[in-house]
C-alpha cells in the first residue's frame, strides 16, 4: 500500500456495487413477474443474490474498519452523518404514511362512507397485542441502551446479554406481528384503512426485521472481538436504527391502532 498523507478512505475497486444494482433490479423485476404472472422464481433469484452481496459487500466494509485501521476519526464522522441522514430519510419514509392516514381519517370522503373506520371494517383491540408489542420494543430499547452502556464500560459479559435479549426481543415482536397478519379481519384491500394499515404497519415490521438482522451481525462481531469501548459506530448505528423503529411504532400505535379504532 502507498503512503497517504491524509485522514480519508480512499476505497479500492469493488465489484458489489454494480453487482448489487443488477441484483436488486433483477429482484424489482421479478417483484412485477410475481404479482402479475404468479411466478416468484427471478424473485427468489433476484432477494438469493441480493444477500449474497449484502454479505460480502459488509463483511468487506468490516475488515477495511475493524483489521485494516481505514476507518479514521474524519472516516468514521462521515459514517455518523451519513446514518443521520438516512435515519433523517427514512422519517419522511414514514411521513408519508401518516400523511395518508390521517388525510382519509380526519375528513373521510363520500367513497368512505363518511365515517372512519369505514362500516365493515373490524379494528384490532388495541390493549391485546398491539400493547403487547409496544411493550416489547420499549424495553428491547432499554436492553439495546444497556448493551452500549456495558460496551463503553468494556464489559464484555453484558454486552452480549444485552445484545442478545434485543435480538430475541426484536424476532418475538416479529413473530406477534405475522401472527397479528394471520388473524386480521381485514386485509390490504379493504377500503383505504386496509392500505394504510398494512403499508406502515408492514414497512414498520419489515424496518423491525431489518434492524434485528443488524443488530445480530453486530452480535456476531461483538463475539468475534471487533468492537472496543472507543471503536464501535458499527454497534452505535445499529442502536440508532433500533431507536428510531421504536419511535416509529409508539406513533404507529397511538395513532393507527389507539386513535384509529
Amino acid at each position: 500500500m502507498m503512503h497517504k498523507n491524509h485522514p480519508y478512505h480512499l476505497v479500492d475497486y469493488s465489484p458489489w456495487p454494480i453487482l448489487g444494482a443488477l441484483s436488486a433490479m433483477i429482484l424489482m423485476i421479478g417483484l412485477i413477474k410475481w404479482f402479475h404472472c404468479y411466478n416468484n422464481n427471478l424473485f427468489i433469484l433476484g432477494l438469493i443474490t441480493t444477500i449474497m452481496i449484502m454479505y460480502q459487500w459488509w463483511r468487506d466494509i468490516s475488515r477495511e474498519g475493524t483489521f485494516q485501521g481505514l476507518h479514521t476519526f474524519t472516516v468514521t464522522m462521515g459514517l455518523r452523518w451519513g446514518m443521520i441522514l438516512f435515519i433523517a430519510s427514512e422519517v419522511f419514509f414514514f411521513i408519508s404514511f401518516f400523511w395518508s392516514f390521517f388525510h382519509s381519517s380526519l375528513s373521510p370522503s363520500i367513497e368512505l362512507g363518511m365515517m372512519w373506520p369505514p362500516k365493515g371494517i373490524t379494528t384490532f383491540n388495541p390493549i391485546q397485542i398491539p400493547l403487547l408489542n409496544t411493550l416489547i420494543l420499549l424495553t428491547s430499547g432499554l436492553t439495546v441502551t444497556w448493551a452500549h452502556h456495558s460496551m463503553i464500560e468494556n464489559d464484555f459479559k453484558t454486552t452480549y446479554h444485552g445484545l442478545m435479549m434485543t435480538v430475541l426481543l426484536g424476532i418475538y415482536f416479529t413473530l406477534l406481528q405475522a401472527y397479528e397478519y394471520m388473524e386480521a379481519p381485514f386485509s390490504i384491500s379493504d377500503s383505504t384503512y386496509g392500505s394504510s394499515f398494512f403499508m406502515a404497519t408492514g414497512f414498520h415490521g419489515l424496518h423491525v426485521i431489518i434492524g434485528t438482522t443488524f443488530l445480530l451481525v453486530c452480535l456476531m462481531r461483538h463475539l468475534n472481538n471487533h468492537f472496543s469501548n472507543i471503536h464501535h459506530f458499527g454497534f452505535e448505528a445499529a442502536a440508532w436504527y433500533w431507536h428510531f423503529v421504536d419511535v416509529v411504532w409508539l406513533f404507529l400505535y397511538i395513532s393507527i391502532y389507539w386513535w384509529g379504532s
